[in-house]
């Protein structure tokens, strides 16, 4: 039987949307001008960290001491959290305070793996993953880095109930369209499991060349880290002290038992009722609702 326009529209439509999933990650190398740019900015020197023995990776955890008039944060991240663990760059001042647990070039599944080690002194008020772009490089597909987003969320909600996402910063050397399927697979997950993904994408427009330094793929200290901190600052508060309003739902009238009466006499004109089971009685003096 022949299928109608509106099956092979749809089934185009799948096919566009798995070769879109599927997409198979070239190796990140220099190309036109317009990925192969670098930052202008400043970064400190790289300290000298730990090596990790369960990811083989420089790890470094931070914990604040406890105040109990403050709202304890823990940032979960790869190297763009460095500057914030070793103190080149503060987070502002507030009702929050925050610790950072960093693991440069970290993706998904490595993060995952040192949160589960990780020796906590107590539970947090809330956990920022900062939604990591080494999966630009390590994941073969865009599936396979949701599906290794999807367990690093499961795997921090275990640790804390109260988690949310903020997006990574974009690269330079990355074309823009594949970092911004990233980010819409890594929301789609973060939606899907009921946590609120913060944009901030926004927020650094790729012709300031200031915000990034020479790599293109980490953050200034004086420009882009400070417009970082600031972020995870703001979303660390909304998530925390700004709760979404819940929905709201109109009462049912409940229905008369019996049958509205009017009683007229003379004419007289009745204006409408907003409410349609109040009941009206008129005289000749007037009318009483």
């Amino acid at each position: 039987m022949p299928r109608g326009k509106s099956y092979r529209r749809s089934e185009a439509a799948k096919m566009r949307m798995a070769e879109r999933r599927t997409v198979v990650f070239p190796p990140q190398q220099p190309g036109t001008a317009s990925s192969a740019r670098g930052g202008t900015g400043y970064r400190h020197a790289v300290l000298q960290w730990p090596i990790s023995p369960f990811t083989g990776r420089k790890h470094k955890l931070v914990i604040p001491a406890e105040s109990p008039d403050k709202k304890f944060v823990l940032l979960v991240g790869a190297s763009h959290l460095r500057a914030i663990v070793d103190g080149f760059v503060k987070m502002p001042e507030g009702g929050l305070s925050f610790g950072a647990m960093s693991t440069p070039g970290a993706c998904a599944a490595l993060l995952r793996t040192e949160v589960v080690h990780a020796v906590l002194p107590r539970t947090p008020d809330a956990v920022c993953v900062m939604a990591p772009s080494n999966n630009l490089t390590s994941s073969r597909t865009i599936e396979e880095a949701g599906a290794d987003f999807g367990k690093l969320l499961a795997t921090v909600s275990e640790r804390c109930p109260n988690v949310f996402v903020l997006d990574f910063p974009p690269r330079l050397k990355v074309e823009v369209a594949q970092q911004d399927f990233m980010r819409q697979e890594f929301r789609r997950v973060a939606a899907r499991m009921g946590m609120k993904y913060y944009s901030m994408v926004e927020y650094f427009p790729l012709d300031r060349l200031d915000l990034w330094a020479g790599d293109g793929v980490h953050l200034s200290d004086r420009g882009g880290m400070e417009i970082l901190v600031d972020v995870l600052w703001s979303a660390a508060y909304k998530q925390l002290y700004c709760p979404a309003p819940a929905p709201q739902v109109s009462p049912r009238p409940s229905m008369p038992r019996f049958t509205p009466i009017v009683v007229v006499k003379g004419e007289v004109n009745v204006p409408r009722r907003l409410n349609p089971y109040e009941w009206t009685l008129v005289g000749q003096g007037g009318k009483v609702g």
